[in-house]
């Protein structure tokens, strides 16, 4: 029952056909051929990422370039507008560490800004990646959501600055140009964030040992 005092199934059923209807359209007449985002997989992301396609730069959506890493949300602020930074416009920008239990929490910090001195050159996009989440309104060529992430082991945590890094969004692909032998050297000496050996308790500490992955809605285990 609605506050009309008529059900759902009645209003539906009172529904008009509207000829000509351009707002809601038919399965036959979609507004685009493809949804506004992608779900995209490769070394880099084997659980899944996501990008919002619909709101990328087309010529960013199969993309290779050099990555430069930043290793938290609080590295990213404190370098992203160095003038000394080693940065230009193909680069992939990567953020790491700032998913479900890296940051902790996955706060809305996917939307990597572009570095000032790029920016002023008059830069309006670049690649950006990361385990992180950004507003549903924000602009870019931005992958985010990565998982596993970093700070859990994923792939994401054993990208090198200057490594290679692949977009292919019609391939739904995402891909760390590295060789399976060097990704196991980086990863025997991987160390997780200091924060995940806290002698955490509360909330805290049920939510560092609970909270699930991006793939699976950062919902709890236990629910």
């Amino acid at each position: 029952m609605t506050l009309t005092g008529r059900t759902i199934g009645d209003i539906v059923e009172a529904a008009e056909e509207v000829p000509g209807q351009t707002i809601i359209r038919s399965q036959r007449n979609p507004v685009k051929a493809s949804g506004g985002m992608a779900v995209l997989r490769g070394n880099l992301a084997p659980q899944g990422a996501v990008i919002k396609h619909s709101a990328a730069s087309p010529d960013l959506l199969q993309h290779t370039g050099r990555a430069i890493v930043f290793d938290s949300v609080e590295d990213l602020t404190a370098r992203i507008d160095d003038p000394d930074l080693d940065v230009a416009a193909d680069v992939v920008l990567v953020l790491r560490n700032a998913g479900p239990k890296g940051a902790p929490g996955m706060p809305e910090a996917g939307y990597l800004p572009i570095p000032r001195k790029l920016a002023q050159a008059g830069v309006k996009d670049m690649v950006r990646i990361s385990d992180a989440r950004m507003s549903g309104t924000a602009f870019g060529t931005i992958v985010l959501h990565i998982a596993p992430e970093a700070a859990i082991g994923g792939p994401l945590g054993l990208v090198r600055t200057g490594d290679r890094i692949r977009l292919d969004v019609p391939e739904r692909r995402l891909e760390l140009l590295v060789d399976d032998e060097e990704l196991q050297r980086r990863a025997a000496g991987w160390e997780p964030p200091a924060h995940l050996a806290d002698d955490a308790r509360g909330y805290r500490a049920l939510y560092l040992r609970s909270v699930l992955q991006a793939d699976e809605g950062c919902d709890f285990d236990f629910c």
